[in-house]
């Protein structure tokens, strides 16, 4: 329900037909058309976390038997039409995806998630979009994160475009990621939903704010999404002695660098 935590009788889902799969392809399409035309930068594609992509490219709900199930190309084909659909109609440089194979969300889980993930990593390659953001192997689902061994290092090397991860990062082991290797960005959700000013804050390594879990989805316009409270003036005092090495952006050219 719109809370995000309270349960209703819901309709009995169906698998999509062969035929229909197309009309959606189409809906990607459009909606990517809408929100350049309503002053977007460019869209991130949603393939992770349960939804309807990440269903077809998961072999633990995935169950069909035409050329949209079975094999692990056959899987990830209805998502890279989608892909291809999208750069096509606004420019493969203002597209990017979310994916996280290792994910379980809403029951979707893989047998070989590192494969999953790695396929992708390469047949994305073909369409020269602007980046891939994939979901950090211990984020199983929005509630569970787990300390695994499992890595995105093999998906990692086989994408050549910028590479981004996210999933339960702190300040400092986003600065190891970026410093490793393992990464170009990272991206923050929860952390910045609760400082607005995070980047600020992390510049300082100054306190951050407690986000609010009960908060995420409720209806209210102001409680959990506008009222979490900026830092103090008083920190910008501590900028001069806070400075770290600063890391290189992959989406500036060298003279914006500074």
């Amino acid at each position: 329900m719109p809370s995000g935590t309270e349960y209703d009788d819901y309709s009995q889902p169906r698998a999509l037909e062969t035929e229909e799969i197309p009309l959606v392809v189409n809906d990607f399409r459009l909606a990517a058309r809408n929100a350049i035309a309503a002053g977007f930068d460019g869209v991130e594609i949603h393939g992770a976390h349960g939804y309807l992509l990440d269903q077809f490219m998961k072999d633990g709900v995935n169950d069909r038997t035409d050329q949209y199930g079975g094999s692990l190309e056959n899987r990830c084909r209805f998502p890279l039409e989608v892909v291809e659909a999208i750069a096509a109609e606004i420019g493969p440089e203002r597209v990017g995806i979310r994916l996280s194979p290792f994910g379980s969300h809403s029951d979707s889980p893989d047998s070989n998630p590192e494969a999953l993930g790695v396929y992708m990593a390469n047949a994305l390659n073909k369409y020269n979009i602007l980046y891939a953001h994939y979901i950090e192997p211990r984020v199983k689902t929005s509630m569970t994160t787990l300390e695994t061994n499992e890595s995105l290092a093999s998906a990692r090397k086989a994408f050549k475009g910028t590479f981004l991860v996210a999933g339960a990062h702190t300040r400092q082991s986003g600065i190891e990621v970026i410093e490793s290797g393992g990464a170009d960005l990272v991206a923050y959700g929860r952390l910045f939903l609760a400082n607005p000013d995070l980047p600020r804050r992390f510049k300082l390594n100054a306190p951050l704010n407690k986000y609010a879990r009960e908060t995420f989805y409720i209806q209210d316009p102001v409680k959990g999404y506008t009222d979490y409270p900026f830092l103090d003036e008083g920190h910008d005092a501590l900028v001069g002695k806070e400075q770290k090495k600063h890391v290189r952006c992959p989406f500036l050219e060298e003279d914006e660098q500074s």
